[in-house]
């Protein structure tokens, strides 16, 4: 190989590095520094509301929905009691139950997910990532969320969550929360 050839090799696997690295999901860690620093049991304690879209993956809107939020927590344990109302005038309820461990770590089941959703907070972020199981059409589905929550001012927090089937992006979902 003469050195053209090598520094075209050379420069080639570098731009690939560089357009790997440009698709890789956020750390949680690289928000640990960022304020106001969200506490997961203080922010979802009390009703809160939210007003989120479905965008299917060229980015049109599917779906329109608000949800009104009833949370509490005992200890390290919360319930999050959510009631959605969709655009098309259909309804949705899902109960979240959450568990605090250390270190910023959350567990949380509801219903429709399948095993444990697992989160971590850092900073003002909390990633949470889980299994959903969706009815479309009379079948169900079990697609992959990564949901990412940023706490804006102790009211308001903007959330968005991509969703995915066997890797494939079907959409995202994004929040925002306000609590009353």
């Amino acid at each position: 190989m003469n050195k053209r050839q090598l520094l075209l090799a050379s420069s080639a696997a570098i731009a690939s590095v560089w357009g790997l690295t440009g698709c890789a999901s956020p750390s949680i860690e690289q928000y640990a520094a960022e304020k106001p620093v969200l506490d997961l049991a203080e922010y979802f304690n009390g009703t809160l509301d939210a007003y989120g879209v479905f965008t299917d993956r060229s980015g049109t809107v599917v779906k329109r929905f608000t949800v009104v939020m009833r949370c509490s927590w005992q200890g390290n344990e919360g319930v999050l009691d959510e009631d959605f109302t969709y655009s098309d005038g259909t309804t949705q309820k899902r109960i979240w139950r959450l568990k605090k461990l250390p270190n910023g770590v959350y567990t949380g089941q509801a219903d429709d997910v399948v095993g444990l959703a697992h989160g971590t907070t850092r900073g003002n972020a909390f990633q949470w990532g889980y299994t959903l199981r969706l009815p479309v059409d009379g079948k169900e589905y079990d697609v992959q969320f990564d949901d990412w929550m940023y706490l804006m001012t102790d009211k308001v927090m903007l959330n968005k969550a991509t969703m995915r089937k066997f890797g494939v992006k079907l959409g995202e979902v994004t929040l925002s929360f306000s609590k009353r």
